[in-house]
C-alpha cells in the first residue's frame, strides 16, 4: 500500500516535477494549492507526511494539529526552514527535512541578472522599444569592471556570485561569521567587518539565512552606513531588510537601486496571480513605484535543473521516511 503524502502550497510546476520525481510512484501524492496553517492541517489526516514550500506556516500550533492527524514527518522542498518552529517539531517527534542545495547556480545567476537589469535599464528599455520609444534618455547605468562588490554570507550561492561578479573585474569583498578563508584566497576576495563592507561597495549582494541575528540586518542604522549611491541586490531572505527604513533611504536618494526577489511580507502575494486585484501591501507598492527599483516573485531559484533536484530529494526522503530508513545527508533539520 502506498504511503500517502500532502502536499501544500503547490503550483502545476510543483506537481508536474514532484510526479515525475525518482521514486514517487511509491507514494501516494495528495496536492493541495492552499497553504498549510493551524487552521488547513486537519486536511492532512490520513496522510504520514506532509511535504511545504517557503509560506506555509508550521508554527506549535500547526505541528501540533499535523502530529494529531497523524502526520510524522514534515519535508520542506526548499532550504530555509525559518517557517518551522524546529523546537516543537522535536517535542512532537516529528522528523523535518528540507532540499539544502537544490541549484546554487541558479539563485547565483538570478542575482546577478537583476543586478545587469537594473544597472542597464533593460527592463525600462524592453518597454520603451515596444512602444517604438527608442530614446536613451535616462537609461545611463555604470561599468560593473572596476567597482567594488559586497558579499554579504559566503554559503554556496554567495560564494558562487563573488566568482562571477570577480568574472567582470569587480573587486570583492565579503563579510561571514565564518569566513571561508582558503576560498577567499584563491579567488582574491577579501574579509571585511561589516560596517566596512556596506561602506566600500558600490554594490551590495544579500545571501544569508534568516536568523534572529540576520533578521532586518539592513535596517536604518545600517542603511546609513551604506555607500552613497550603492546598488542593493536581495535573493535570499525577505527579513533581512526593514523595508521601511529600505523606503526611507530611496525617498532620501541615498541608494542608486534595489534589485528584490524576496520581500518581507510576501506570503499570500508572491506566486500569486494579482493582475485584476487591488494590491493591499502599502509598502510593497510604493517600492513597485521607484524607477530604481526592480522586483520579481521570488523566482531565483526556478530553473529545471532546481526544480528537477528539489523533487529528486524530496521524493527520496518521503521513501525513505515511509520505510523508516534515514534521511539523505544534509537534509535533517
Amino acid at each position: 500500500m502506498s504511503t500517502a503524502v500532502a502536499f501544500f502550497d503547490t503550483k502545476p510546476y510543483d506537481r508536474d516535477y514532484i510526479a515525475r520525481a525518482p521514486g514517487a510512484e511509491k507514494l501516494a501524492l495528495r496536492f493541495h494549492d492552499f497553504r498549510l496553517t493551524t487552521e488547513t492541517a486537519p486536511t492532512a489526516r490520513g496522510a504520514t507526511a506532509v511535504c511545504v514550500f517557503v509560506n506555509d506556516k508550521l508554527d506549535e500550533p500547526c505541528l501540533a494539529a499535523l502530529h494529531a492527524a497523524g502526520v510524522r514527518h514534515v519535508a520542506l522542498r526548499c532550504a530555509g526552514f525559518n517557517n518551522v518552529d524546529l523546537k516543537a517539531a522535536r517535542a512532537l517527534g516529528l522528523a523535518v527535512t528540507r532540499v539544502p542545495a537544490y541549484s546554487p547556480h541558479a539563485v547565483a545567476e538570478h542575482t546577478v541578472a537583476l543586478l545587469l537589469t537594473l544597472n542597464r535599464r533593460i527592463h525600462r528599455a524592453f518597454n520603451r522599444v515596444r512602444e517604438h520609444n527608442f530614446s536613451l534618455q535616462g537609461l545611463v547605468g555604470f561599468d560593473l569592471h572596476g567597482r567594488t562588490a559586497g558579499v554579504i554570507g559566503t554559503g554556496k550561492i554567495g560564494r558562487l556570485v563573488a566568482q562571477i561578479l570577480r568574472g567582470f573585474g569587480m573587486r570583492v569583498i565579503a563579510h561571514d561569521p565564518y569566513p571561508a578563508v582558503e576560498w577567499s584566497t584563491t579567488h582574491g576576495i577579501d574579509y571585511r567587518p561589516l560596517e566596512a563592507v556596506l561602506a566600500e561597495s558600490d554594490v551590495l549582494t544579500l545571501h544569508l539565512p534568516l536568523t534572529r541575528e540576520s533578521h532586518h540586518l539592513l535596517n536604518e542604522r545600517t542603511l546609513a552606513l551604506v555607500k552613497p549611491g550603492a546598488t542593493i541586490v536581495n535573493t535570499s531572505r525577505g527579513k533581512l531588510i526593514d523595508t521601511t527604513a529600505l523606503i526611507a533611504a530611496l525617498k532620501a536618494r541615498r541608494l542608486g537601486g534595489v534589485a528584490l526577489d524576496v520581500y518581507e511580507e510576501e506570503e499570500g502575494i508572491f506566486f500569486e496571480d494579482l493582475s485584476g486585484e487591488l494590491l493591499a501591501d502599502d509598502e510593497l507598492s510604493r517600492l513597485l513605484s521607484f524607477p530604481n527599483v526592480l522586483v520579481t516573485a521570488h523566482q531565483a531559484f526556478f530553473t529545471e535543473e532546481a526544480l528537477a533536484e528539489i523533487a529528486r530529494v524530496t521524493a527520496e526522503n518521503l521513501v525513505r521516511g515511509a520505510r523508516g530508513e534515514s534521511f539523505l545527508d544534509g537534509t535533517t533539520l
